[in-house]
């Protein structure tokens, strides 16, 4: 007869083995604990401890989980590979980002880091293409692909959503994007804007030369979602855009199977992430929620704009260099920075975060005082600008829709 308890859950001599899933938590004890006392309880929750001294008759299966590192606030455990099932990306959430984020052993504890060991991460599928469809599916391989989301995002007819797409086509952009919330309602329907839009997207191709794509949301319940990226396909469209975090990941891989036959990309937009996030000591880093993304499967993620624009960022670059990264042969993601941009803001941006990336602006494109041509015309400028290194506002004395983009917004950040 064996007793468990919680200082079996501690080691902090131990080594962990090549194929175990490490993880790296931020974490504020409750006031009656010490950091040792924490650690050994997430490890314990998160494995296979209890709150209750055991008494184990015979031999079970050790999946004990070991924090093995304190410093400071941050602590690190070591799972064993038999925790996990292969493949199960919500099971592995469940044990690693679990029960331990609602515990009252710790006053606040956030997941913000994961070395991924080769088991494990190869039990996943990965993206289909990363950041080659700047290459492979559209005409970018030198510069960072460009997107816009149809401002307002909801209420435009599916006739004014596709005509704006051909605006911003044949003015530069690469991408039309569907936003986060807008799916099948009653005013836009998602297999007339399907076809409209690509029937205006085959138009601006055949007039502009450049390979053109749209990013259709098919973010909906399980088996809907399945049928819409099927229809995405059947109708010729490369991309398909999936709320993540709301859809769930499960949903992701369901979408990545079939995105697999079908030769379609998938857009990771990253709606409700802040729930997870925005708070620096507690819950689910975006480093984190992004790593599982590329697990998943997803080709584009939205990670931030390193600080311009106007929402929120954890650390943009960072999380980039992670997507980019050698992760035993899986292929990378491209980011995408979005949230307020306008093109007075790109020489900075691709300073900050290079041009291996995409970038997507909504009102910065349709608020241009000339239109939604004219302004998809004013952001690719931009980005040539910067990719050529050349001075933003020397580029527009020869560049008309730029120039009026810079007198609209200068080079500062929205709120």
């Amino acid at each position: 007869m064996t007793g468990i308890t919680y200082e079996d859950f501690l080691d902090l001599d131990y080594e962990p083995a090549d194929d175990e899933l490490v993880c790296d938590f931020r974490v504020t004890p409750a006031s009656d604990m010490d950091m040792e006392s924490a650690g050994s309880r997430v490890a314990s929750e998160s494995s296979n401890g209890t709150w209750a001294e055991l008494q184990v008759e015979g031999n079970i299966t050790d999946l004990s989980a070991t924090c093995f590192h304190i410093d400071g606030d941050r602590i690190r455990v070591a799972y064993p590979d038999a925790l996990f099932e292969h493949g199960n990306m919500p099971q592995v959430l469940s044990c690693i980002a679990g029960n331990i984020l609602g515990m009252k052993a710790v006053e606040r504890i956030r997941l913000v880091d994961c070395d991924w060991p080769e088991p494990l991460a190869t039990s996943f599928p990965g993206p289909q293409y990363g950041t080659s469809v700047r290459s492979e599916l559209l005409d970018a391989a030198d510069r960072p692909i460009t997107a816009t989301v149809p401002k307002p995002k909801v209420g435009l007819s599916t006739d004014q959503h596709a005509q704006i797409g051909y605006e911003a086509w044949t003015g530069g952009i690469d991408l039309l994007k569907d936003d986060e919330n807008l799916t099948d309602q009653s005013f836009n329907r998602y297999e007339d804007r399907l076809y409209q839009s690509l029937e205006r997207r085959d138009q601006a191709e055949e007039e502009t030369g450049e390979k053109k794509s749209y990013l259709v949301n098919v973010t909906g319940t399980g088996d809907q979602m399945l049928d819409r990226v099927q229809m995405a396909a059947d109708a010729g469209c490369e991309f398909v855009m999936v709320d993540v975090v709301t859809a769930g990941w499960a949903a992701v891989q369901q979408v990545r199977e079939v995105t697999e036959e079908e030769g379609l990309a998938i857009h990771a937009h990253r709606a409700m992430h802040a729930a997870f996030d925005r708070v620096p000591d507690h819950g689910v880093s975006m480093r984190a929620l992004a790593q599982v993304a590329r697990l998943c499967g997803v080709d584009h993620i939205h990670t931030g704009t390193a600080d311009l624009g106007k929402l929120e960022n954890e650390d943009t670059a960072g999380i980039n260099e992670w997507l980019y990264s050698d992760l035993h042969g899986m292929n990378d993601v491209l980011p995408m920075a979005s949230g307020g941009l306008h093109p007075g803001l790109v020489p900075e941006l691709v300073d900050r975060i290079g041009t291996n990336i995409g970038i997507q602006a909504g009102g910065g494109v349709h608020g241009h005082p000339d239109g939604t041509h004219a302004g998809a015309k004013a952001l690719r400028q931009s980005i040539d600008a910067a990719v050529d290194g050349i001075d933003i506002e020397e580029y527009a004395d020869t560049h008309p829709e730029l120039r009026t983009a810079l007198d609209k917004w200068g080079t500062e950040t929205p709120r």
